[in-house]
């Protein structure tokens, strides 16, 4: 009986989980203004294209994707960056106040964003960033550095020390030891957490909707979020359903073509405390 309820348990977390995509797929391939008819029609027979030929003739949707991919891309690699150096010296060097700032990092991950956009908003602009791509992947840092921080520190800390101490015995350099040895090691730990940031910069839409102003900058979701219908009171729901298939097939991909690295970081030590 428990296992019976495990089971139904867990095929209704599925059923949740899959639902919002499998609507918005559906609800992509049906014709225009049938979506919410009654009653609803569960499966696109016959299927329409006519909401991705919207899509892709929308006006700044293609450039929105491709400044998408560049920041979400860009700001995945700075954080992996910093946030390997980071995360080393805090595991494998002992420092006065170290706990204090590990912690100190985990809490900057819980402050809302509308609490920092007003002051980032005057950064950016001060910088001469404003309305840029790389005012974005700057501002990224700001979600994405903390997560990889703390989450590459717990991972650099179940590397036994052993390694790393036979690597100095044989003359190796602090920074050779990080990158031949400890890097490469920390390879599944790297690609779950890149794959996290990666999804957070290219879902993110308070920033980029604060921080961008012209075409040229906009991501993806502000894009969709400024769809217009044929009329002032008409939402598009058919183009943003099929807008969101297109931008949620990226993460699948990623997610299905990493795979075994991903389960190797989740069950290896990546997230462990």
């Amino acid at each position: 009986m428990r296992r019976l309820l495990l089971h139904l348990a867990g095929v209704l977390v599925m059923i949740i989980a899959v639902f919002p995509l499998y609507w918005a797929l559906n609800g992509s391939l049906l014709p225009s203004g049938t979506i919410f008819q009654s009653p609803a029609r569960w499966l696109p027979i016959p299927p329409s294209l006519e909401s991705y030929s919207r899509v892709m003739e929308a006006r700044g949707f293609l450039q929105a994707a491709m400044n998408s991919i560049i920041v979400a891309a860009a700001a995945t690699a700075l954080s992996l960056a910093a946030g390997s150096l980071s995360a080393c010296a805090l595991a494998r060097y002992r420092m006065r106040g170290g706990a204090a700032i590990t912690w100190l990092i985990l809490a900057m991950t819980m402050f809302p964003q509308i609490t920092v956009v007003g002051a980032l908003h005057a950064i950016i602009t001060k910088l001469g960033l404003y309305n840029t791509l790389a005012g974005l992947i700057v501002s990224y840092q700001l979600l994405t550095l903390p997560f990889a921080v703390w989450v590459l520190t717990n991972y650099f800390r179940s590397v036994p020390r052993e390694i790393e101490e036979s690597a100095y015995v044989d003359g190796a350099s602090p920074f050779t030891t990080f990158w031949r040895i400890l890097l490469p090691l920390a390879l599944p730990g790297l690609v779950t957490t890149g794959l996290l940031v990666f999804i957070t910069s290219w879902n993110e839409y308070l920033f980029a909707l604060s921080l961008t102003l012209t075409d040229a900058a906009r991501t993806a979701p502000v894009a969709i979020a400024n769809f217009a219908g044929d009329t002032a009171h008409e939402a598009p729901w058919g183009p943003i359903m099929a807008a969101a298939v297109l931008v949620t097939l990226p993460l699948v991909a990623l997610v299905l073509f990493f795979q075994r690295r991903l389960v190797e970081g989740l069950t290896a030590g990546a997230v462990k405390s």
